[in-house]
């Protein structure tokens, strides 16, 4: 029995370090500045690596050598003060080890650069809200006195700065290549965590602060944005993508946005008035975490070319895609399962003129 035990710990270990190795668990490519992030964690794992085949080494070293014997029983040591000096230098040492680095990274994580461009990132259960700065270079002052379905910022209607900021439509947000970015981070309603995997940056974000972090992003790509702290039963969902633009098509995507006084960042055409009521509805109800706009898989039936397609059901009925069918589909959306998808639409508790809003908005969505 005693030899067993020892095999069987000396084997944890080896087969710790063989799945370490040929694990598929692994880091994504990273696409920002933060190499230091991936030394660190490199840094972490050789520690608690080594000091966990030590452990398991040792404690089948002494299962084996203080086993019980016949005629000979094992009896406890006190006061052994050499060895106590070395597990308190080894602690010691390792714990710097493990803390210096990230206090080092974190320091430089929240420090950001005079040149970086600034975005504003609201979590809200369960989607992401975007602003960016307009032509004046500063973002208009909020309270939360002014926060309401289509003002999910709660930015002051009377700041004159805040007239020209640019409201993201949907739940993408561009970032030019090679320029440093500021995200100042903020939660309406519970705790949040912004986290892009392949930047190797992600940070809290608590109801009544604002928090913040930058990057310099090094890679022209398209990359998911996770909530990495639970928040609620649409947690798995609230996901968003920050796509890494060329400067030209960084300033092309930017010009095509819509501001908080209306019309667009470039200064002329942003979406039509008609939809954008029901765009803002949709963002704060938490409908554009499950619906998307531009014709990409979600947990529901995309709204891009909707309105006026007939919908097959799970029933074998089929139905227009009318003003009277979406009416239906958001205040009781029970009444008809489409065909593929998983019946989890709550009831929407909507106004009147939120309802006719968000028909609006789906209908211009052709």
């Amino acid at each position: 029995m005693t030899t067993a035990v020892a095999v069987s710990l000396v084997l944890i270990a080896l087969g710790a370090l063989v799945f370490h190795m040929l694990s598929p668990w692994w880091l994504t490519p990273i696409a920002s500045n933060w190499h230091a992030m991936d030394d660190a964690l490199m840094l972490t794992f050789a520690i608690t690596g080594v000091t966990f085949v030590a452990l398991h080494l040792f404690v089948a070293y002494a299962v084996v050598r203080f086993r019980h014997r016949e005629g000979h029983r094992a009896g406890p040591e006190h006061g052994n003060r050499k060895l106590e000096w070395w597990l308190i230098g080894l602690t010691s040492v390792a714990i710097i080890g493990l803390l210096a680095p990230g206090l080092t990274v974190y320091a430089r994580l929240i420090d950001p650069p005079s040149n970086a461009m600034v975005f504003e990132v609201m979590g809200q259960q369960w989607q992401w809200h975007y602003r960016l700065p307009g032509r004046d270079g500063k973002l208009g002052t909020t309270d939360v006195r002014f926060i309401q379905a289509t003002n999910p910022f709660g930015m002051n209607p009377r700041d004159p700065n805040g007239q020209d900021d640019v409201l993201v439509d949907g739940q993408e947000l561009h970032v030019p290549v090679g320029r440093p970015a500021l995200a100042q981070l903020r939660a309406q309603d519970v705790l949040h965590d912004f986290y892009v995997p392949q930047f190797r940056t992600r940070m809290n974000m608590v109801p009544g602060m604002v928090t913040h972090f930058w990057f310099t992003p090094e890679r022209v790509g398209r990359y998911e944005v996770l909530c990495a702290q639970l928040c609620g039963v649409g947690h798995s969902n609230m996901r968003s993508h920050v796509v890494v633009d060329e400067p030209a098509a960084y300033a092309a995507w930017l010009s095509r946005q819509p501001t908080f006084g209306g019309g667009g960042a470039g200064g002329v055409g942003g979406p039509a008035e008609a939809g954008k009521q029901g765009r803002l509805v949709a963002q704060s109800k938490g409908c554009v975490a499950c619906h998307s706009v531009d014709g990409s898989a979600g947990v529901g039936p995309s709204w891009k070319g909707l309105f006026g397609k007939e919908r097959a059901f799970e029933d074998g009925t089929k139905l227009a895609a009318n003003e009277a069918y979406l009416r239906q589909s958001i205040k009781a959306p029970q009444e008809h399962t489409v065909k593929g998808y998983p019946p989890v639409m709550p009831p929407g508790q909507v106004t009147d003129a939120e309802l006719m809003a968000l028909v609006d908005y789906i209908k211009s969505l052709r």
